[in-house]
């Protein structure tokens, strides 16, 4: 069977409210593109009933779809991993399922990968309609690793993107188990242009929390800069020299008769303020040492579950 021209990757988590609303979309959306194409669902460990809507869809040969299903949750990183591994197309678009990012955008990254002959299209957020507290974080995480990332920077821009085989063939050789994909796209250089959209509010489904938030933006620091590194060594040198002033400080004071300090009390704040600075630079170390532990283990990115496709040739 001939390949497609493009590649829609969706992850799915527990988002069968919405899944037939994008289907409707994703179609209208590529009817107007007038490209062959294919979805890739992949289902990551989902408890409701998204795998089983999306298999009644294999069926339907209006359209070429196959379910990738994972053992388990896996996460949204490797899930889309997965589906590029599956992906067929000369071009691969990532979005998300919950239709905060347009399907409908997708048209027009082609029209500009087309004219621009660009590799990677990716989609820029100029607003959100999410809380006041979201979107301040988000801001603040794009603008730190604007600083301290040692990938250009791409704005406030998410996994809504399309791109070319050759960034897709990239991106599956590079071996990091602990994957942040904007991040990894970005590293792969090719000509890469922005195009800029408003982001919708989740229609259904529950979004990422903000511990998994934060857990994602250590993961893109610790995969992209080795600042946090530097800052527990700049610590301990600053936190040695303070003490060391400070004691310079505390002698001249004694011999001057201005103060007469108890040695059981400023002993045990050094040591508490000392303790608590080693403590500071041996955590950030043992992040990066989980993440090297994790990298000699290798074990499979993810484990699959099966693979079903609406194509004849691969029931």
């Amino acid at each position: 069977m001939t390949a497609p021209v493009l590649s829609v990757v969706v992850p799915v988590h527990d988002e069968e409210t919405v899944l037939p609303e994008l289907r409707e979309r994703l179609s209208a959306a590529m009817a107007e593109a007038g490209v062959p194409w294919e979805a890739i669902y992949v289902d990551d460990g989902s408890t409701d009933g998204s795998a089983a809507l999306i298999e009644s869809w294999l069926g339907d040969t209006a359209d070429d779809v196959t379910l990738v299903s994972l053992s388990r949750n896996f996460g949204m990183e490797v899930a889309m991993s997965a589906g590029l591994d599956h992906a067929r197309g000369d071009r691969v678009a990532l979005m998300h399922a919950d239709l905060q990012d347009p399907p409908e955008l997708i048209p027009e990254m082609l029209r500009l990968a087309d004219e621009h002959g660009a590799d990677v299209v990716y989609a820029r957020r100029i607003g959100r309609d999410e809380s006041r507290v979201k979107r301040s974080l988000a801001t603040a995480f794009y603008a730190l690793m604007e600083r301290l990332a040692r990938v250009p920077y791409q704005g406030q821009a998410g996994d809504f993107r399309l791109m070319s085989r050759r960034v897709v063939e990239a991106v599956r050789a590079m071996p990091e188990r602990r994957r942040f994909l904007r991040g990894m796209v970005a590293w792969t250089g090719f000509k890469q242009m922005p195009i800029e959209y408003r982001r919708a509010g989740r229609l259904a489904g529950r979004g990422a929390s903000y511990p998994e938030l934060f857990r994602l933006a250590f993961e893109a620091l610790a995969a992209f800069s080795d600042v946090p590194l530097a800052v527990a060594a700049y610590l301990g040198l600053f936190t040695a020299a303070t003490s060391a002033l400070g004691a310079i400080l505390l002698v001249g004071l004694w011999l001057a008769q201005a103060i007469e300090p108890t040695p059981m009390v400023w002993g045990l704040a050094a040591v508490l303020f000392l303790g608590g600075v080693q403590l500071i630079g041996l955590g950030i170390i043992g992040r990066y040492l989980a993440r090297v532990h994790e990298e000699a283990l290798r074990r499979p990115l993810y484990v699959l579950d099966s693979v079903r496709s609406s194509r004849r040739d691969d029931r």
